[in-house]
């Protein structure tokens, strides 16, 4: 018998809370989410009783996890590792996250990610921050190794994208040309602006070139000012850009994601920004040759600036709750359909007839329990 019943005392479809339902499947997909009472006699039932079923939360941005940080080894095997650490979170997708890095690492992530988009359950596509950011909002990337795009970066970026599902680069304004960025969005390129100090009008501009995306809002930007609206400004105003925000209650202010939230509603997603240590009891790591400490919540460079969260994406759901009062569908929906629609996947991120039926149980507190890729419990 392939088809079974999933109750549960309430089922998130991606859009709605469903009170007393069950989600039916076949053969790991969907077929609708249908009151208990209207579940077939014939169907494998399986009683989930109190919490919360959500389809599996999808995660644009992930460093590492497991132990393993993608940049330190750009191989298949680590994003097993990370697709692992993460399933078991609830992100049965993420996007992997090199970060700046040396051409020849970055060669080695997007044959590693080519491959594990084909062979590894959980990875969705590759997302390259850097290195053409802005070395005045650099954040933990390495300054030494920031640089403007050339027309040689152009063509492997436009080749990448040709093999991969999907590939997102995080730029800013001033290491970018329009008409590079518009080349990258004609390759089908996800362009997310970040690491940028820059005005609002060359962030307009950027998303009239076509970028569509705006990297972890409020932080490594320029922000807003009375006269000034920055980055942050744009991101908020600019009804083409979505943007994605760590909700770990440390790198946003709560009053900064509810403001986020009421303004952008479905141009607002969660991300993880998750290093290697999750998933894991590890305390420090190294990234580009630097000590990277966790402690109280944070991970850190050894003189302070925030390196990553250590954070995933069921705690960033309780954080919207909880500290941003954000209602629980909105906070949902931002960890799931949302960022599975930005990148073209309507497979995901939603209980819906023929989607995925990836979807995890979430107790009351929004701690999750249990989580199934294709209908099989991981």
């Amino acid at each position: 018998m392939s088809r079974r019943a999933f109750l549960a005392d309430r089922i998130f479809d991606g859009t709605l809370l469903h009170d007393v339902a069950a989600v039916l499947t076949d053969g790991g997909r969907v077929l609708a989410i249908v009151p208990q009472s209207d579940v077939p006699a014939d169907v494998q039932k399986t009683a989930l009783g109190a919490g919360i079923v959500t389809p599996g939360f999808v995660d644009l941005q992930v460093n590492g996890g497991g132990g393993r940080l993608f940049n330190n080894a750009p191989d298949v095997q680590t994003l097993r590792m990370m697709a692992r650490a993460h399933g078991r979170s609830g992100a049965t997708s993420i996007v992997p996250t090199l970060i700046t890095d040396a051409p020849e690492v970055v060669e080695a992530a997007v044959d590693a990610a080519v491959e594990a988009c084909q062979n590894v359950e959980g990875v969705a596509g590759l997302h390259l921050e850097g290195p053409h950011l802005d070395a005045r909002r650099k954040g933990a990337h390495d300054a030494a190794l920031i640089r403007p795009m050339t027309d040689a970066d152009l063509r492997f970026y436009r080749a990448a994208a040709a093999r991969l599902p999907m590939l997102k680069i995080t730029l800013a304004p001033a290491a970018a040309s329009a008409s590079q960025i518009a080349a990258l969005a004609e390759a089908e390129v996800l362009v997310s602006l970040g690491h940028a100090e820059a005005r609002y009008e060359d962030v307009a501009a950027a998303a009239q070139a076509g970028a569509r995306c705006v990297t972890h809002l409020f932080n490594a930007m320029s922000q807003v000012e009375g006269r000034h609206p920055g980055v942050a400004g744009a991101a908020l105003t600019l009804t083409g850009l979505s943007a994605g925000i760590i909700a770990d209650g440390i790198h946003v202010h709560p009053a900064n994601l509810a403001l986020a939230a009421g303004v952008m509603g479905d141009r607002l997603f969660l991300v993880s920004d998750a290093m290697a240590v999750a998933g894991s009891d590890a305390t420090e790591f190294t990234l580009n040759g630097r000590r990277i400490l966790r402690g109280q919540g944070r991970l850190t460079l050894e003189d302070g600036t925030l390196a990553g969260a250590d954070l995933d994406l069921p705690t960033a759901v309780a954080v919207m709750v909880g500290q941003a009062g954000v209602p629980l569908a909105q906070a949902l929906a931002m960890a799931t359909r949302i960022p599975a629609d930005l990148i073209g996947r309507g497979d995901l991120g939603r209980l819906t007839p023929g989607s995925r039926a990836d979807f995890a149980l979430l107790s009351s507190d929004l701690a999750v329990r249990q989580v199934w890729r294709g209908a099989t419990l991981i």
